[in-house]
């Protein structure tokens, strides 16, 4: 009868339980200690530097604007030219220093024949730097 005093149920598996409290006080102390360290980090010498006033040096090329409207006629800042006579003004613009830009403003309903005609011609004629101008309140 005494056997029954020692009961086999009793004995239990050990419970699968992470302690996080001395990760929790390892977590603090660095906090505590970054927040100490952090100011000495940014401090910075103060240095007296000379005052000078000068001006920026742009030099702004000249720009070509270049119209193209939708029934294909072409202008050359404001004045009509024939396509035979644009590849040589681009050729003696090309040569000028420094190079002006070729600012093109064509219609909306313009073909893109006709712009792609114009941008291969002044690339052709030496002109590297082409830019489109738009109406930018889009309507």
């Amino acid at each position: 009868m005494a056997a029954h005093k020692f009961d086999l149920h009793r004995h239990q598996d050990p419970e699968a339980e992470i302690n996080v409290v001395p990760l929790v006080d390892v977590m603090l102390v660095l906090l505590v200690i970054f927040i100490i360290t952090a100011p000495l980090l940014t401090h910075a010498v103060k240095i007296d530097l000379p005052k000078a006033s000068s001006a920026p040096n742009i030099t702004r090329p000249d720009h070509i604007e270049f119209g193209i409207r939708a029934d294909g006629s072409l202008y050359w800042n404001g004045a009509s030219v024939p396509l035979e006579a644009i590849g040589a003004r681009f050729a003696v613009e090309s040569k000028k220093q420094p190079q002006p830009e070729l600012h093109i403003r064509a219609d909306r309903l313009t073909p893109y024949e006709n712009v792609a005609r114009v941008m291969a011609l002044a690339a052709k004629n030496g002109l590297t730097r082409i830019g489109f101008v738009s109406d930018p309140s889009g309507s």
